[in-house]
């Protein structure tokens, strides 16, 4: 174990041995030196403290939570962990490309806040195609909780986080901690309450330095999301958003949670709350109206074609697409 590690990575798993084993051997092969990589188990997990053994590398140490809390709980307990300056979160089913920690600790120094959160673009690869986001990075001015949210299309927006992109400095991460509360959306929620302190700024590496896998049948650590339970947070969450942005997430990332219900009564509470304390713009509105009028599977099907055709024509070469949105539905 090294004195003083540069770098914490924090990872988060529960019953998922093979992948979890592939996201610390990514941190493990950083070309940055001096690292720790700590994976919180959540809960008793004896085949995954049986493959983490196999791994040989005193950079690693495993944390075996007593019981089950969900990610957050865990990510919080593996800060608390850390020994590092900087924390930089890794889910267990997404990597790390072997540049990430060094472009990102660069990327840190040209930050004017004491606190900059660090994030990138990532890859993302779906079973259907794959994407390059955020499509764009942050205007000067603009307000965050707009670019993090706001469409742009009725398949995708242009801004994006996500939480195996970020690194934060360890002193954040222990004064803004993560909340077990929340059902989804856990980076963006974390993200906006760490931005609303004035001495935390967001910056990003340009480069795609993760790969997210997004297999969507594949259970994950991440607490149950009844759409409810979203909306609650959206409600509490309301002070650090714009209306703007208010709105896109009500008709959005609520909308594709409580769409299954089928429910009238559901979707009038859901268009009346982004009315009254939103301001929706037009895409909106077509974007919870394909919601709710479109299955889910169709809807995937049809944003990943249309956003690789589009990624075509602009490059004119085959092969991955590019694309971004708050989350992909």
């Amino acid at each position: 174990m090294i004195a003083t590690p540069a770098v914490s990575v924090v990872i988060p798993t529960r019953d998922r041995p093979a992948l979890v084993t592939r996201a610390v051997r990514s941190a493990l092969a950083q070309t940055v030196d001096g690292i720790e990589v700590i994976v919180v188990i959540d809960g008793p997990d004896p085949a995954t403290v049986a493959a983490l053994d196999a791994v040989a590398d005193t950079r690693l140490r495993v944390v075996e939570l007593p019981d089950r809390g969900g990610a957050p709980a865990a990510r919080n307990a593996g800060v608390r962990q850390a020994r590092a300056r900087w924390v930089a979160l890794l889910d267990d089913d997404d990597e790390w490309l072997a540049g990430k920690l060094a472009a990102q600790l660069d990327t840190a120094r040209t930050a004017s806040a004491p606190l900059p959160i660090v994030a990138s673009r990532l890859i993302n690869r779906t079973p259907r195609a794959e994407f390059v986001i955020p499509r764009r990075l942050p205007a000067p001015g603009e307000p965050l909780s707009e670019y993090l949210t706001v469409r742009r299309g009725l398949f995708h927006g242009d801004g994006f986080i996500q939480t195996s992109t970020i690194m934060a400095p360890t002193e954040l991460l222990r004064r803004v901690p993560f909340d077990p509360a929340v059902p989804r959306m856990q980076e963006l929620d974390w993200t906006l309450r760490a931005l609303s302190h004035p001495d935390v700024e967001l910056v990003f590496a340009d480069e795609p330095l993760v790969i997210w896998h997004q297999d969507e049948n594949r259970p994950r650590i991440s607490l149950n999301s009844p759409w409810q339970a979203q909306f609650d947070w959206l409600r509490r969450s309301r002070p650090l958003m714009t209306p703007r942005a208010y709105a896109a997430i009500t008709m959005s990332v609520v909308s594709s949670m409580a769409a299954p219900t089928r429910s009238g009564k559901v979707f009038g509470t859901l268009l009346r709350e982004a009315r009254r304390h939103g301001r929706p713009g037009p895409l909106d509105y077509l974007t919870f109206l394909q919601i709710w009028l479109i299955p889910p599977g169709l809807r995937h099907t049809v944003r990943d074609k249309v956003l690789k055709r589009r990624h075509h024509q602009r490059s004119g070469q085959p092969g991955s697409a590019e694309a971004a949105g708050t989350r992909p539905r």
